[in-house]
């Protein structure tokens, strides 16, 4: 029992039990849009692509539930958000609790951490931002969607506001078939989405330290300066590959304007990392788009937000060690600040076992179907880092292959950060140390 209330493993245990209660509400008869009880796969893989904010679906999310079904969707993924968001933030400042004091001030001087005191406070600064934007931006959508697309207001509300809090929570569900593949011209729907992708998948922990020091970025914590400089690159060296692999496909860009050109590779640019929402067809890119997808959807978002994948502050420590083991450095550094080894030795481990589950997970389902090792490659990555896009074959793989990728959606959007947090937890100093030798590497 006292294994179950660790911190780490109660946030696995408290999503699972919330994919357990959406599976059997989304079983009930008044969930289906045809008044009958959806199989308890189809309930169960919808019900964990929510929770775990993916968007991967093996139905239609608009025509095979009803409105009640729908805003069950909506609910979990908002629970998974919201909750992810909260329990990853908690979880740093328990890492932080956990060291001495003398510790815990000298980390506060140097990186500018989150307080570790009134934990409440902080959780009610999680729901006042998830909430004010997600109403703003379902606003902006329903103005949108009534005027530009002649919806009824009742209609447009909920689709705005559906799409709203899917897009803060990088859930990539929709209630449309083609996603937003019928706004791909559409600025005014597109931004504000993009919009609600970056503001919720950058990470709690940078809003936060943005929010007290906007003005003031030489005193930013090294994980706020990693997130948004990753990101940056990440967003600008994404569109500029996609408009390159994408400009003359006849199925994709090619038969866009130029400024429909840009938009939709900025958009694609954005989702890729972790939305999961899709403005053109997945299923129709170059294989060059797909390999720059895997990338991307490996990498994710910001950590204590609601991306997934390993995360770009992972990426970028593993960066930086590499940097400095090239310039035979003791240190990895950046923006005047030292990397700590503890943090070093968690990004390792979070990218291993990360590529360990990706491979996995590849595997058992190349056993079980006849689909092009390129499609499998990037349904298992999609749904690891939960981004839910797809090329269109998710529907058609077999049970085994469905629930792997049901496993593979759990432990990418709790695993990771449990993993680090259960590490960084149970440090512990040993009172001896072993002779050090050096094996040969490479």
């Amino acid at each position: 029992m006292q294994s179950v209330l660790h911190p780490a493993r109660a946030v696995a245990l408290a999503f699972f039990l919330t994919i357990m209660a959406g599976t059997a509400v989304l079983m009930l008869p008044v969930s289906q849009a045809g008044g009958a009880a959806a199989p308890w796969l189809t309930a169960f893989f919808t019900a964990v692509s929510a929770v775990c904010v993916t968007g991967l679906v093996v139905v239609d999310t608009g025509s095979y539930w009803s409105t009640f079904g729908q805003a069950v969707i909506m609910l979990l993924f908002q629970i998974g958000g919201f909750g992810m968001m909260t329990a990853a933030t908690l979880l740093g400042l328990m890492v932080n609790r956990s060291l001495r004091l003398r510790t815990r001030l000298i980390a506060q001087v140097e990186t500018h951490s989150l307080g570790l005191g009134d934990i409440s406070s902080i959780a009610r600064l999680v729901f006042l931002v998830t909430v004010l934007a997600e109403l703003a931006i379902a606003a902006v959508l329903t103005v949108r969607l009534h005027a530009g697309y002649g919806l009824p207001w009742r209609e447009a509300a909920w689709s705005g506001l559906f799409h709203a809090v899917s897009a803060f929570n990088n859930a990539g569900f929709s209630i449309h078939a083609d996603s937003l593949m019928r706004y791909a011209t559409d600025a005014l729907i597109l931004l504000p989405v993009m919009l609600a992708i970056v503001v919720g998948g950058i990470g709690f922990p940078v809003l936060h330290d943005l929010r007290t020091r906007l003005r003031d970025p030489r005193h930013w914590s090294l994980h706020t300066k990693l997130t948004l400089y990753g990101t940056a690159v990440l967003l600008a060296g994404a569109f500029a590959a996609l408009l390159a692999f994408e400009w003359s496909n006849p199925a994709t860009l090619g038969a866009m304007a130029l400024p429909d050109k840009l938009l939709s590779a900025a958009f694609a640019a954005v989702s890729a990392r972790t939305a999961g929402f899709n403005s053109i067809d997945i299923g129709a890119l170059t294989h060059e788009s797909w390999a720059l997808h895997y990338f991307l959807m490996f990498v994710g978002g910001g950590s204590g937000g609601t991306a997934g994948g390993v995360k770009v502050g992972t990426v970028a420590i593993l960066a930086l060690l590499v940097i400095a083991e090239i310039r035979g450095h003791n240190d990895s550094e950046a923006f005047g600040r030292r990397v700590s080894t503890p943090a070093q030795r968690q990004a390792i481990t979070v990218m291993v076992l990360g590529s360990a589950m990706v491979v996995l997970g590849t595997i058992v389902i190349l056993r079980g179907t006849d689909f092009p090792t390129d499609q499998v490659i990037f349904e298992v990555i999609s749904a690891f880092g939960t981004v839910g896009l797809s090329t269109g074959i998710t529907a058609d793989l077999p049970e085994v292959g469905q629930l792997m990728l049901t496993l593979l959606m759990y432990v990418g959007r709790v695993g990771t950060i449990t993993i680090a947090a259960s590490l960084a937890l149970g440090e512990r100093r040993m009172p001896f140390r072993y002779p050090e030798e050096h094996p040969i590497v490479g």
